[in-house]
């Protein structure tokens, strides 16, 4: 239960905090100059059509092409996504020029442009409302069966004295919910919906039709129902837009809504600010004496756990499944306060015991049940790993807060002196073969420099006696690590 959300709001981004009896448990950020895409409808114009993979190039009005694939379309309301998903042919569905709507499942990663879907859905508080699809589905977490067909039953006949032909899923947070709280999210996303449809009409190709609402207006929508305690907004201008907008579309919780007004910043107060610098650190301690290595890349992310400096009292299998166990709640907490995405390998420690590997199993998808995002969960493999995907929509935490570093260009090394070094030679030995010099000039980073005059000392006068010439050396401090340059004079 998430008893406490913090929002620290500025000009320049909002970065909300969501608490567990204390515990941060996500960190969402926002920045004003580049704010995430995910919900968006856009108006989009097909650039490319190709066949071959099945998919178009969306022109949005945005720096790169969204990405729309076949099985993102909806052929019509009618006809179910197993249908169109294996029967479409894109270039039957799509030609080059062809005016769109879309909607932003994920957000540009990398060189990737946004991934989109024709299949437009907009949430409110209880109800997600699909316009171009139909039916009635009630969240698989509302558990009580009963409930359950309380509120499709309600919203069906709500649907139907609307006149309706729209599909509707009921959410988790209206569990509970009354037949007015359920009319209302109707007739509200019923007057959006035609709204946006007004808009759609009166503009030209390749441009924004809706934008989902703010971080902080997102997360009161979505966390409805998640027994919040308590919300505190550090900025005076942000708590009136998060109080206007509880009062008018979820009044039940506008009392929890109070401003910060102290003289400690509210993220330091809760001690965030440190906790977020250890989100970005790769290795994350355990308590136990253990540690996780959590990698991320473009193409997965891999987690390590290590037994570090934790010896057990009992015996190696002992050690590694309390180690595991113990890893298990760690991963899933990391998961989430880094806002990692995609496919997700752990290298757990091996354990000979089934029944200990059923326990971390089991365990792993209790923790990961409490995740907002959805995940996925193999068993365990052959080879002892975990495989896993988490639904990914916005950036990770580290790709929103870093940058790629300029000395390592992402690969996360660096080229040791020694090797530098070595590669001054060569290339001096190169221009020695090519062209004639008086003299040399090399220009390289201060332990470089230093490496030449120490340790490769001998190596570098034995070279001056095969180039015929005097080797000068000078200390570059803005060069790269792996940075050199040999000029002939």
């Amino acid at each position: 239960m998430r008893e406490e959300v913090l929002i620290n709001s500025s000009p320049q981004e909002v970065r909300a905090a969501l608490l567990d009896n204390g515990i941060l448990q996500e960190i969402l950020v926002e920045r004003t100059s580049r704010r995430g895409l995910v919900g968006n409808i856009y108006k989009g114009r097909a650039s490319r059509v190709l066949p071959g993979m099945q998919a178009a190039f969306i022109e949005l009005g945005l720096q790169r092409s969204g990405f729309l694939h076949v099985s993102d379309i909806a052929v019509n309301a009618n006809q179910e996504a197993k249908d169109y998903k294996l029967k479409a042919n894109i270039d039957s569905l799509l030609k080059e020029g062809d005016e769109v709507v879309v909607q932003v499942l994920k957000d540009p990663l990398g060189s990737k442009g946004a991934r989109l879907t024709t299949r437009i859905t907009i949430p409110s508080t209880y109800l997600v409302m699909s316009p171009y699809g139909k039916g009635i589905g009630v969240s698989s977490r509302i558990s009580d069966d009963q409930e359950r067909e309380r509120l499709r039953q309600i919203t069906e006949d709500l649907t139907a004295s609307n006149l309706s032909e729209s599909g509707y899923i009921v959410r988790t947070a209206a569990e509970g919910s009354t037949t007015e709280d359920l009319r209302a999210d109707i007739q509200f996303l019923q007057k959006l919906w035609t709204s946006i449809m007004d808009t759609i009409g009166n503009v030209e190709s390749e441009q924004l039709i809706y934008e989902d609402l703010l971080l902080p207006l997102r997360l009161l929508r979505d966390l409805l129902g998640s027994g919040i305690e308590r919300i505190r907004v550090d900025s005076e201008i942000m708590f009136d837009k998060v109080k206007d907008f509880a009062d008018c579309y979820m009044p039940q919780i506008s009392h929890v809504i109070e401003h910060y007004s102290g003289n400690r910043p509210i993220f330091d107060l809760y001690r965030i600010e440190g906790a977020i610098e250890q989100i970005l650190e790769k290795k994350v301690p355990l308590e136990s004496g253990g540690y996780l290595v959590m990698d991320q890349t473009e193409a997965m992310t891999t987690i390590d756990v290590n037994t570090g400096s934790f010896i057990g009292h009992n015996n190696l299998e002992d050690t590694s499944f309390q180690i595991n166990l113990e890893a298990v709640e760690v991963i899933a907490r990391q998961l989430r306060l880094r806002n990692i995405g995609g496919i997700i390998i752990i290298d757990f420690i091996d354990m000979i015991e089934p029944k200990h590997r059923d326990q971390v199993f089991k365990a792993l998808l209790k923790f990961t049940s409490r995740d907002r995002a959805k995940t996925q969960i193999t068993d365990f493999s052959s080879l002892g790993l975990v495989e896993m995907t988490r639904k990914r929509t916005h950036s990770s935490l580290e790709q929103t807060l870093c940058e790629t570093c300029p000395s390592c260009t992402g690969r996360g090394l660096i080229k040791s002196p020694e090797t530098v070094c070595y590669e001054v030679f060569r290339e001096i030995h190169r221009q020695h073969m090519q062209c004639s010099f008086q003299e040399l000039l090399v220009l390289a980073r201060p332990e470089v420099i230093e490496m030449l005059l120490n340790e490769e000392s001998v190596s570098l006068i034995e070279l001056e006696e095969l180039v015929s010439a005097p080797i000068r050396l000078q200390s570059e401090s803005f060069h790269s690590p792996d940075q050199f340059d040999v000029v002939s004079i």
